[in-house]
C-alpha cells in the first residue's frame, strides 16, 4: 500500500511562487500515474496536472497551463508541482493522487485515482 504526503503549501502574494512536493512511501510510484488536484471551499475537486504512467508525458488543466510545471524524481519517489505567477483563484487545498493502472482517458477524473494524500493548503492573497 502506498502512502502519499504533500508538503510545500503556504501563503503567498499574487504573482508569487510555491513548490509543492508529493512524497510516496511503501512502494515506488515511478511507473504510476500521479496527479495533482485542488479543491476550494464550496467547489468541486479540480484537475491541476498529472504525469501519466507510460510515456512520461505531463498534462495540465487549462487554468494552470503555462504557469505550473510538474516534475517527477524517481530516485526520491516524489512528484513536484512548481507553481508560478499565482493568482487568488489558485487558493485551495492541493492533493496528490496516484494510481498504477490508470488509463489515459481517466487522467482528469479524481474518482479514478486509488490513493490520495491528506492535502496541503495554498493561499494566494491579492
Amino acid at each position: 500500500q502506498v502512502q502519499l504526503v504533500e508538503s510545500g503549501g503556504g501563503w503567498v502574494q499574487a504573482g508569487g511562487s510555491l513548490r509543492l512536493s508529493c512524497e510516496a512511501s511503501g512502494r515506488t510510484i515511478s511507473r504510476s500515474t500521479v496527479g495533482w488536484f485542488r479543491q476550494a471551499p464550496g467547489k468541486e475537486r479540480e484537475f491541476v496536472a498529472a504525469t501519466f504512467r507510460s510515456y512520461g508525458r505531463t498534462y495540465y488543466g487549462d487554468s494552470v497551463k503555462g504557469r505550473f510545471t510538474l516534475s517527477r524524481d524517481n530516485a526520491k519517489n516524489t512528484v513536484d508541482l512548481e507553481m508560478n505567477n499565482l493568482k487568488p483563484e489558485d487558493t485551495a487545498v492541493y492533493y496528490c493522487a496516484e494510481d498504477p493502472n490508470l488509463i489515459l482517458s481517466d487522467l482528469r477524473r479524481h474518482s479514478a485515482y486509488d490513493h490520495w494524500g491528506q492535502g496541503t493548503q495554498v493561499t494566494v492573497s491579492s
